[in-house]
Protein backbone atom coordinates (compact mmCIF):
# COMPACT_ATOMS: atom_id res chain seq x y z
CA UNK A 1 0.00 0.00 0.00
CA UNK A 2 1.10 3.53 -0.73
CA UNK A 3 1.67 6.44 1.61
CA UNK A 4 -0.13 9.47 0.18
CA UNK A 5 0.02 13.17 1.03
CA UNK A 6 -3.06 15.15 -0.05
CA UNK A 7 -2.53 18.91 -0.20
CA UNK A 8 -5.74 20.94 -0.03
CA UNK A 9 -4.63 24.04 -1.93
CA UNK A 10 -7.72 26.24 -1.67
CA UNK A 11 -6.75 29.26 0.45
CA UNK A 12 -10.21 29.74 1.99
CA UNK A 13 -11.13 27.26 4.72
CA UNK A 14 -13.94 29.39 6.17
CA UNK A 15 -16.59 27.77 3.97
CA UNK A 16 -17.09 24.57 1.95
CA UNK A 17 -15.50 24.43 -1.50
CA UNK A 18 -15.62 21.83 -4.24
CA UNK A 19 -11.82 21.50 -4.06
CA UNK A 20 -12.16 20.25 -0.49
CA UNK A 21 -14.93 17.84 -1.51
CA UNK A 22 -12.62 16.46 -4.21
CA UNK A 23 -9.80 16.07 -1.70
CA UNK A 24 -12.08 14.29 0.73
CA UNK A 25 -13.28 11.98 -2.07
CA UNK A 26 -9.68 11.13 -2.97
CA UNK A 27 -8.87 10.39 0.67
CA UNK A 28 -12.01 8.27 1.07
CA UNK A 29 -11.05 6.19 -1.97
CA UNK A 30 -7.44 5.84 -0.85
CA UNK A 31 -8.33 4.76 2.68
CA UNK A 32 -10.94 2.29 1.42
CA UNK A 33 -8.15 0.61 -0.58
CA UNK A 34 -5.85 0.47 2.46
CA UNK A 35 -3.52 3.36 1.62
CA UNK A 36 -2.17 5.61 4.39
CA UNK A 37 -3.00 9.30 3.97
CA UNK A 38 -1.59 12.51 5.44
CA UNK A 39 -3.18 15.89 4.74
CA UNK A 40 -1.90 19.44 4.43
CA UNK A 41 -4.49 22.23 4.53
CA UNK A 42 -2.85 25.33 3.05
CA UNK A 43 -5.61 27.67 4.24
CA UNK A 44 -4.96 26.72 7.88
CA UNK A 45 -1.25 27.61 7.79
CA UNK A 46 0.12 30.99 8.88
CA UNK A 47 3.30 32.17 7.17
CA UNK A 48 4.78 35.17 5.39
CA UNK A 49 5.79 35.34 1.76
CA UNK A 50 9.49 34.99 1.01
CA UNK A 51 11.05 38.18 -0.31
CA UNK A 52 14.78 37.44 -0.73
CA UNK A 53 16.58 34.69 -2.68
CA UNK A 54 18.81 34.13 0.37
CA UNK A 55 15.77 32.76 2.20
CA UNK A 56 16.06 29.57 0.12
CA UNK A 57 19.32 28.78 1.92
CA UNK A 58 17.66 28.71 5.35
CA UNK A 59 15.18 26.38 7.00
CA UNK A 60 11.47 27.19 6.77
CA UNK A 61 9.26 28.20 9.69
CA UNK A 62 8.56 25.29 12.06
CA UNK A 63 4.94 24.83 10.93
CA UNK A 64 6.03 24.53 7.28
CA UNK A 65 8.88 22.15 8.18
CA UNK A 66 6.39 19.84 9.91
CA UNK A 67 4.09 19.87 6.89
CA UNK A 68 6.82 19.35 4.31
CA UNK A 69 7.91 16.22 6.14
CA UNK A 70 4.55 14.75 5.08
CA UNK A 71 5.61 15.33 1.47
CA UNK A 72 9.03 13.85 2.14
CA UNK A 73 7.62 10.67 3.65
CA UNK A 74 4.97 10.14 0.94
CA UNK A 75 5.16 7.84 -2.07
CA UNK A 76 2.50 9.84 -3.90
CA UNK A 77 1.52 13.52 -3.55
CA UNK A 78 -1.86 14.94 -4.58
CA UNK A 79 -2.41 18.69 -4.93
CA UNK A 80 -5.91 20.10 -5.39
CA UNK A 81 -6.48 23.78 -6.11
CA UNK A 82 -8.72 26.23 -7.98
CA UNK A 83 -7.39 28.11 -10.99
CA UNK A 84 -7.14 31.76 -9.92
CA UNK A 85 -6.17 34.37 -12.51
CA UNK A 86 -4.75 31.66 -14.74
CA UNK A 87 -2.61 29.89 -12.13
CA UNK A 88 -2.38 28.36 -8.68
CA UNK A 89 -3.35 30.62 -5.76
CA UNK A 90 -0.34 32.63 -4.58
CA UNK A 91 -0.43 31.21 -1.06
CA UNK A 92 -0.09 27.67 -2.45
CA UNK A 93 2.97 28.69 -4.47
CA UNK A 94 4.36 30.48 -1.41
CA UNK A 95 3.94 27.28 0.63
CA UNK A 96 6.02 25.34 -1.88
CA UNK A 97 8.69 28.04 -1.92
CA UNK A 98 8.98 27.66 1.86
CA UNK A 99 8.83 23.86 1.67
CA UNK A 100 11.73 23.84 -0.81
CA UNK A 101 14.00 25.86 1.48
CA UNK A 102 17.29 24.46 2.68
CA UNK A 103 17.65 22.12 -0.30
CA UNK A 104 14.63 20.01 0.63
CA UNK A 105 13.44 19.53 -2.97
CA UNK A 106 16.74 20.21 -4.76
CA UNK A 107 20.23 19.63 -3.43
CA UNK A 108 22.72 22.21 -4.63
CA UNK A 109 25.02 21.07 -7.44
CA UNK A 110 28.71 20.55 -6.69
CA UNK A 111 29.76 22.69 -9.64
CA UNK A 112 28.32 25.06 -12.22
CA UNK A 113 28.46 22.27 -14.80
CA UNK A 114 26.14 20.00 -12.85
CA UNK A 115 22.40 20.05 -12.41
CA UNK A 116 21.02 20.28 -8.87
CA UNK A 117 20.21 16.85 -7.44
CA UNK A 118 16.49 16.04 -7.45
CA UNK A 119 15.53 14.96 -3.93
CA UNK A 120 11.95 13.86 -4.65
CA UNK A 121 12.84 10.97 -6.97
CA UNK A 122 10.69 7.90 -6.45
CA UNK A 123 7.57 9.96 -5.69
CA UNK A 124 4.65 10.33 -8.07
CA UNK A 125 2.22 13.23 -8.21
CA UNK A 126 -1.36 14.03 -9.21
CA UNK A 127 -2.43 17.65 -9.69
CA UNK A 128 -6.18 18.33 -9.73
CA UNK A 129 -7.23 21.78 -10.91
CA UNK A 130 -10.77 23.17 -10.81
CA UNK A 131 -11.83 26.13 -12.92
CA UNK A 132 -14.84 28.12 -14.01
CA UNK A 133 -14.01 27.90 -17.72
CA UNK A 134 -14.29 24.67 -19.71
CA UNK A 135 -11.09 22.65 -19.28
CA UNK A 136 -10.84 22.31 -23.07
CA UNK A 137 -10.45 26.10 -23.34
CA UNK A 138 -7.74 26.11 -20.64
CA UNK A 139 -5.94 23.29 -22.44
CA UNK A 140 -6.18 24.60 -26.00
CA UNK A 141 -6.62 28.36 -25.97
CA UNK A 142 -4.43 29.01 -22.92
CA UNK A 143 -2.15 26.02 -23.42
CA UNK A 144 -2.42 24.99 -19.74
CA UNK A 145 0.80 26.97 -19.31
CA UNK A 146 0.55 27.51 -15.56
CA UNK A 147 0.04 23.78 -15.04
CA UNK A 148 2.95 22.94 -17.34
CA UNK A 149 5.08 25.37 -15.36
CA UNK A 150 4.41 23.43 -12.17
CA UNK A 151 4.82 20.01 -13.78
CA UNK A 152 8.03 20.73 -15.66
CA UNK A 153 9.39 23.40 -13.35
CA UNK A 154 9.14 23.08 -9.60
CA UNK A 155 7.93 19.48 -9.41
CA UNK A 156 9.56 17.93 -12.47
CA UNK A 157 13.02 19.28 -11.71
CA UNK A 158 12.62 18.10 -8.09
CA UNK A 159 12.23 14.51 -9.32
CA UNK A 160 8.51 13.81 -9.02
CA UNK A 161 7.59 11.29 -11.72
CA UNK A 162 5.21 10.50 -13.17
CA UNK A 163 3.23 13.71 -12.75
CA UNK A 164 -0.38 13.34 -13.85
CA UNK A 165 -3.16 15.89 -13.82
CA UNK A 166 -6.93 16.10 -13.89
CA UNK A 167 -8.64 19.28 -15.03
CA UNK A 168 -12.22 19.92 -13.92
CA UNK A 169 -13.82 22.77 -15.84
CA UNK A 170 -17.17 24.57 -15.49
CA UNK A 171 -17.03 23.57 -11.84
CA UNK A 172 -19.64 26.17 -10.87
CA UNK A 173 -22.35 24.24 -12.70
CA UNK A 174 -25.56 23.61 -10.77
CA UNK A 175 -25.65 20.02 -12.07
CA UNK A 176 -25.46 17.66 -9.10
CA UNK A 177 -24.96 14.77 -11.53
CA UNK A 178 -21.75 16.37 -12.87
CA UNK A 179 -20.45 17.00 -9.37
CA UNK A 180 -21.12 13.38 -8.40
CA UNK A 181 -19.41 12.16 -11.58
CA UNK A 182 -16.30 14.21 -10.78
CA UNK A 183 -16.27 13.11 -7.13
CA UNK A 184 -16.58 9.45 -8.15
CA UNK A 185 -13.77 9.80 -10.70
CA UNK A 186 -11.47 11.33 -8.07
CA UNK A 187 -12.50 8.71 -5.49
CA UNK A 188 -11.39 6.03 -7.98
CA UNK A 189 -8.05 7.79 -8.43
CA UNK A 190 -7.62 7.58 -4.66
CA UNK A 191 -8.38 3.87 -4.63
CA UNK A 192 -5.63 3.33 -7.20
CA UNK A 193 -3.25 5.87 -5.58
CA UNK A 194 -2.65 7.64 -8.91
Amino acid sequence: MSKICVIHGHPDTSQPHFCRALGDAYIEGAKSAGHNVDEIVIGDLEFDFMRRPDDFETVPPANIAAERNKIGSADHVVIIFPLWLGGAPSILKAFFEHAARGGYFLEEANSEREFPKARMKGKSMRIIVTMGMPSLIYNTWFGANSLKGLEKGMFGISGFSPIRHKLIGTVETKSQAKHEKWLNAVRQLGERAV
